[in-house]
């Protein structure tokens, strides 16, 4: 099992995180923002991805300090719980509806760290969540996972539908990027190292 453990504590936020990568999609998610939460249980959910994350963060001031500190906590889970990367698919990519909005993620697990990240929303939050944090928290743990990311809303009029199908692509192309495949020897990669 692929597993992963990270505590993270500054003066903004005191994080602590588990992972499995080889999980069902369980969580226990409490960051304080409600619909950030509800995304991290999407994107676990159609990643397989088993999550229990509990973030104390400055809400006094905004959201931006917990979303960003997770992204960079999760990423960096999701890093030391692939290990050597012998034996994963390394790409992924998924479309995924979700009523009218369409969203696309295109995933490389790299080691070379990019996000491209193409998005508008017609508001400025989603519940208790701005909606340019979205951006924020992928490229927090794009950086930090050392992934190469591409994520596209493509279409869409309500922002919710439009953040989570977002939120659901990304998980979908992480699982099968790093899916391990049998046919795979070492590495996919042709330096023969993916870091």
């Amino acid at each position: 099992m692929r597993t992963a453990t990270f505590t993270r504590t500054t003066k903004e936020t005191d994080i602590r995180l588990t992972i499995c990568l080889d999980g069902s999609g369980k969580t226990e998610l409490n960051t304080g923002v409600g619909f950030f939460d509800h995304m991290l249980d999407a994107f676990s959910r159609f990643a397989q991805i088993d999550l229990a994350l509990t973030c104390q963060g400055d809400l006094y001031v905004d959201e931006h300090h917990t979303i960003e500190d997770v992204g960079i906590c999760l990423g960096k889970a999701i890093r030391d719980a692939l290990g050597d990367r012998a034996g994963i698919r390394r790409v992924g990519s998924a479309w995924m509806p979700m009523d009218e909005a369409l969203a696309f993620a295109a995933i490389d697990i790299s080691g070379r760290p990019y996000l491209a990240f193409t998005a508008e929303f017609a508001t400025l939050r989603c519940g208790d969540m701005g909606t340019q944090m979205a951006e924020e928290f992928f490229r927090a743990l794009t950086v930090n996972a050392g992934l190469t990311v591409h994520l596209n809303v493509a279409a869409g009029r309500n922002d919710h539908h439009k953040l989570e199908a977002l939120f659901k692509a990304f998980g979908l192309a992480l699982r099968d990027a790093m899916r391990v495949d049998a046919g795979i020897q070492g590495v996919l990669s042709t330096k023969g190292a993916l870091d």
